[in-house]
């Protein structure tokens, strides 16, 4: 898909902190946490609710009432008349639903369509699926998270397997491995640099209220902290292999949102602090159990319908729930891995699932600013052997 008029005002682009699983937000329902994201937002970035005329809702995971769960969102939030989809392609699910907002603002230039994408990975739902023709109707259960964490039904395999393979593919090291998660740790600690001056430009806050108890998460939570010594001292997943507990992401619960709109309107509402103008938009499937192999393909694919080439690239953010990730992205591409995720990533703070990729695409909005603007690409891996990328550009 490519894109003509769709943009951001790069200050309507943001994401809460994400806490590791099991932690604060465990118990708050990812709908509910979009309401309070969302809310605090648009209030301190002035948008009219009125203005708003379609609301995309990205979520994989699911909550309480999700049969309702966009008109439910759109009315808590004072959206009246507005409705729209809930979108979920697990972790590609933030690109997905930025592809049909933008769809939306081509087809009508004066639509501002708002997505928010959320997801609480932390007390997954246990579902019960009856079947009357089973030994005294014994119903069929699926835990929502564990269970499709554990394998694909496509494959039989594991995510870490994909992994696997594709370190083997590339000849990928366990060392090299080590080497780009210190890596990726580093850049997140500079994002964390002057009191988390970077992060602050695009982080939202979450503020909650139950009862007679109230409490606030600035900065993420649950992020361990990386040295040589101690990824070395940590054993492989699997007999024989090369990732180990440190070169692999962790679940996390968290949301994220952007207003979607023209260029014009995306550059008066930046007031001169940057627009994010949507070029294209990429999907690939990878073979079967190759799954981080997807990432790349899909950047390239999204690429060639902009009409780019690599090397007018000036930064990459990727959702990496695997160092080897962005190994192979950079021996196929010749990317320097250094230019990559230059303020983090998602193999260090974790991945909620849907609101990852949006959290990535705002990291590298406000990274590009600071070089100066440019092109740059965000892509990443997702469930069944696939990958979403998008193209932008940062005026």
């Amino acid at each position: 898909m490519k894109f003509d008029n769709a943009a951001i005002s790069l200050p309507h682009l943001w994401s809460s902190p994400f806490v590791r699983w099991q932690g604060r937000l465990a118990d708050v329902s990812s709908y509910d946490l979009a309401y309070a994201v969302t809310r605090d937002a648009m209030q301190e970035r002035a948008i009219d609710p009125g203005a708003i005329d379609h609301l995309v809702l990205g979520n994989t995971v699911v909550q309480p009432r999700a049969f309702f769960a966009a008109p439910w969102l759109a009315a808590r939030l004072g959206m009246h008349g507005v409705t729209g989809p809930s979108i979920a392609q697990a972790c590609a699910t933030s690109v997905a639903c930025l592809a049909h907002a933008a769809g939306i603002v081509e087809m009508d230039a004066q639509a501002q369509p708002l997505v928010v994408v959320t997801d609480r990975t932390s007390n997954g739902p246990l579902l019960v699926y009856p079947q009357s023709q089973s030994q005294a109707g014994a119903p069929l259960t699926e835990h929502w998270v564990l269970d499709n964490f554990a394998s694909d039904p496509n494959t039989g395999h594991s995510m870490v397997i994909t992994a696997e393979n594709t370190a083997r593919d590339g000849g990928v090291t366990r060392q090299a491995l080590d080497d780009l998660t210190l890596l990726r740790w580093q850049q997140y600690r500079q994002s964390l640099a002057d009191d988390r001056r970077f992060q602050r430009q695009y982080m939202q806050p979450v503020r909650w209220s139950q009862g007679r108890r109230s409490w606030q998460v600035d900065a993420d939570e649950g992020v361990h902290e990386y040295s040589a010594e101690g990824l070395a001292s940590l054993k492989p997943v699997q007999p024989d292999g090369v990732v180990t507990p440190g070169g692999q992401t962790h679940p996390a619960d968290g949301c994220a949102g952007a207003l979607v709109c023209n260029q014009r309107q995306a550059g008066t509402l930046s007031a001169g602090r940057g627009v994010v103008r949507l070029l294209s938009v990429g999907y690939a499937r990878a073979g079967k159990a190759q799954m981080p192999k997807a990432a790349t393909t899909a950047a390239l694919r999204a690429l060639e319908i902009a009409g780019i080439s690599i090397r007018d690239v000036r930064l990459i953010g990727t959702h990496n729930p695997f160092a080897v990730n962005d190994i192979w992205f950079a021996q196929q591409t010749g990317f320097d891995l250094e230019k990559m995720n230059v303020y983090g990533s998602s193999l260090i703070y974790g991945h909620p699932q849907g609101p990852t990729g949006m959290r990535g695409i705002a990291e590298l909005g406000w990274a590009l600013r600071e070089a100066g603007g440019g092109i740059g690409v965000f892509t990443g891996c997702a469930a069944g052997d696939t990958g979403a990328a998008v193209v932008l550009r940062v005026d």
